[in-house]
């Protein structure tokens, strides 16, 4: 009954503290036997999906939770009423600057010869590299967008992510409209995940980015209920960067890559706090930007 409720081929048990993987005809073959001490600790039917660990990383205590990257998403977008995506620099700040202006924007993963046809498709623009193309990742490249524009903008961070949300109502968050991003999200209701994006190192492992963590902190400080302790940390972090919060980003490891680069009127747009009520959200694989009425 078990096998063909769940749909399982293989289960993890721990016996007398062992971890040890069985198939599940041999757990049950064995019921009565060997294993009638053994406790179930994980449960695996091999669907190709970010990693879920156990629920002690869920943070389901509380309202307001945080935590990095697509498997931070795995753990918090299915028990949330909504998640916030906070990439800074740039992903998040090149949304809302160009929603904000009535632009359309498809995320999509990552630059690959399928985004060409993916953007014929539709038909939209299809953004380049920073400062190669008329639009990119680059914010200060959608000053100038027109009301209406749609444009697929591939990133490994920011897209990917919103990509993996699932069914759970999404918006994507910066230091621009943190307040507006805030006063949104709550009105999905009080289970809320805020996902600092990071930054990927060489070997594609998560760097976690100190902007996107302050950015984080910046949305949590206007969402009420129990913050978690992950959560807690991001609202510190916050407001101790707050009083210098420009210096403080363009001195950081991200920042100074870009202004490095040629690219500092990216991370000074990037750096304004609250200068937009844009809530850019997620409807059919798009964002938008989400009327203030319609909340």
């Amino acid at each position: 009954m078990l096998k063909r409720h769940l749909g399982l081929s293989q289960i993890e048990v721990i016996y007398f503290g062992w971890g040890k993987r069985v198939s599940i005809d041999t757990f049950l073959g064995n019921i009565d036997g060997a294993y009638t001490q053994a406790c179930i600790v994980k449960v695996n039917t091999f669907i190709k999906r970010p990693r879920v660990f156990t629920m002690h990383w869920d943070q389901a205590e509380f309202d307001v939770r945080c935590e990095w990257g697509k498997n931070g998403i795995a753990q918090l977008a299915p028990i949330s009423n909504v998640v916030i995506l906070v990439d800074v620099l740039s992903f998040s700040t090149c949304v809302e600057v160009a929603t904000s202006q009535g632009a359309v924007i498809y995320p999509y993963g990552w630059q690959d010869k399928a985004v060409y046809e993916f953007a014929e498709s539709i038909p939209a623009e299809l953004a380049g590299a920073r400062g190669s193309s008329d639009y990119s990742l680059s914010p200060s490249s959608m000053l100038s967008v027109s009301r209406g524009t749609q444009i697929v903008l591939p990133s490994p961070n920011g897209s990917a992510l919103s990509l993996a949300t699932g069914n759970t109502p999404t918006l994507t968050g910066c230091l621009r409209n943190s307040r507006a991003i805030a006063q949104a999200a709550m009105t999905y209701g009080p289970r809320i995940a805020v996902i600092p994006a990071g930054e990927q190192w060489p070997d594609g492992t998560i760097r976690p980015a100190f902007e996107d963590f302050i950015a984080a902190g910046a949305i949590i400080s206007y969402l009420q209920g129990r913050l978690s302790p992950e959560a807690q940390a991001a609202a510190l972090a916050y407001q101790g960067a707050r009083q210098n919060l420009a210096w403080s980003i363009e001195h950081c490891g991200s920042g100074r890559e870009l202004i490095e680069r040629g690219f500092k009127p990216d991370v000074v747009l990037a750096t304004q706090l609250n200068v937009s009520d844009c809530v850019p959200t997620l409807i059919d694989g798009t964002y938008k930007n989400l009327p203030r009425h319609s909340w």
